[in-house]
């Protein structure tokens, strides 16, 4: 049996991130098969780190929480000090391989494994050519392993040299478990429309909500999840508020509910007569749509990046060029049609079903050559 190594500054258990989700299902995965996973972190220690005993914390990298991009310019200005320290703790657990979860954030561009240490690179985003940290990662690793079909195809699309890609699928921590048809019937003559993000502009939640047509009834429950990262200072706090502003218009629809946790998320959808992925920017994967999907909850979205062709016919896809009325007129038409939202419903659970931990850590071993 084998060690393999997974390196996110920024994870933590149940962190609403669509990464360390991934890195979440990959280490189940790789438990179910009998090998050891390790986790590298940045410090501080988070108290949510009992949940997760192959957790190793950095004492070079020690990041705020939100934390932003210039934070871990900083913190690797003298890259010696972690590449030491993550060589060392590779060495000392015997790590066969080591999957880097971002370029910069994931340490990819820095690649500090020990001799005959296999690596990859887990892409979650195409990045600008120009990058000389993206060119480095890429350069650096032995395999690269986008997270979607969706994503290689990006990257082949963008001349990158698509010859080491291995697709290494998003997987999900729970197996799909689709609501009864009485149930789903229920749900779709008078259920609530959830929806579970995480906290940021090009998600265009208060977008969504301000399109909400005047004549709308039903409940729309939307869990917010602030992140341990930020693109800009303020930017969760101002997401936040104007979501609130909207609700503050509709407060007998419109109900803004705290993060869940991971395995929650799922249970949370099964209740949800729809969900709707309003992202402004394409979705490389979308956990919460494959989420929905598994327990049978149809997805409305713009049509471009992952989610429609994830969706297929359990979903309804939009020109984002319409903008959020349109996913409001895509919501209310399969609502109202009981043939079409029982097939959407029907044929969900099947578009998600392969993608199970074991089957994504058995792809990525087998990238490894472990």
């Amino acid at each position: 049996m084998s060690t393999i190594a997974f390196c996110l500054l920024t994870y933590r258990p149940d962190h609403p991130s669509g990464i360390e989700r991934s890195i979440a299902a990959l280490v189940e995965g790789v438990r179910r098969l009998g090998h050891t996973p390790l986790i590298l972190a940045a410090g501080p220690a988070s108290p949510s780190d009992v949940a997760e005993p192959g957790m190793v914390r950095l004492d070079s990298v020690r990041l705020p929480r939100p934390a932003l991009n210039d934070d871990v310019l900083r913190a690797l200005a003298d890259p010696q000090p972690v590449i030491e320290e993550v060589r060392g703790i590779l060495a000392r657990h015997q790590v066969d391989a080591v999957c880097w979860a971002d370029t910069l954030w994931g340490l990819g561009y820095l690649n500090p494994v020990p001799d005959g240490v296999r690596s990859a690179l887990m892409v979650h985003k195409i990045r600008r050519s120009s990058e000389d940290r993206w060119q480095q990662a890429l350069a650096a690793v032995d395999v690269v392993c986008p997270a979607s079909d969706y994503l290689a195809a990006e990257g082949a699309q963008a001349g990158l040299d698509t010859s080491r890609w291995v697709t290494v699928p998003n997987a999900l921590l729970t197996d799909p478990a689709p609501v009864p048809a009485d149930q789903r019937e229920a749900l779709r003559a008078a259920g609530p429309i959830r929806i579970a993000s995480r906290v940021e502009p090009a998600k265009g939640l208060a977008e969504l909500l301000k399109a909400m047509p005047a004549d709308w009834g039903r409940p729309i429950e939307l869990v917010l999840a602030e992140a341990d990262f930020e693109f800009f200072p303020g930017m969760q706090r101002d997401v936040i508020a104007a979501c609130k502003e909207q609700q503050a218009a509709r407060p007998e629809l419109i109900r803004i509910l705290p993060a869940l946790g991971w395995r929650e998320v799922p249970q949370f959808l099964a209740g949800a007569a729809a969900t709707v992925i309003s992202s402004t920017e394409p979705e490389t994967f979308c956990h919460t749509a494959a989420e929905a999907l598994s327990v049978g909850t149809p997805v409305i979205t713009f049509d471009f990046g992952n989610v429609p062709g994830m969706a297929g016919p359990a979903g309804r896809a939009v020109p984002l060029e319409n903008g959020a009325d349109a996913l409001w007129k895509a919501l209310r038409a399969l609502l109202t049609s009981p043939d079409d939202y029982r097939a959407a419903s029907q044929s969900a659970p099947d578009r998600v079903a392969a993608f199970n931990p074991a089957a994504a850590a058995r792809t990525l071993l087998a990238a490894l050559q472990i």
